[in-house]
């Protein structure tokens, strides 16, 4: 998986969103309010980590959080991107 062009993460205040760009505005119209554990998942994407399983690994040791809960909150944050259709692979 990894993130279509376009699609950037921005700090707004004490919130996090992702807005769409240049040509990605013409398939995505709107911003994906994202929450700080959201947001640490969308720069793992950013840095190259292309699965759920290196995602739930390196958010359970950020988080100090068990597999099950890390597997769970991954497949949701996942789901979210697909559903907007951000990312591909």
């Amino acid at each position: 998986m990894k993130i279509k062009k376009g699609f950037s993460l921005r700090k707004v205040s004490n919130h996090y969103v992702v807005v769409p760009l240049e040509e990605a505005t013409n398939c995505f119209k709107g911003v994906i309010h994202l929450n700080e554990t959201s947001a640490f998942l969308w720069q793992a994407l950013e840095k190259g980590m292309s699965n759920r399983i290196e995602l739930t690994k390196v958010f359970m040791k950020e988080y100090n959080i068990d597999k099950e809960t890390a597997s769970n909150d991954v497949d949701e944050f996942l789901k979210v991107l697909i559903d907007a259709n951000v990312i591909e692979g």
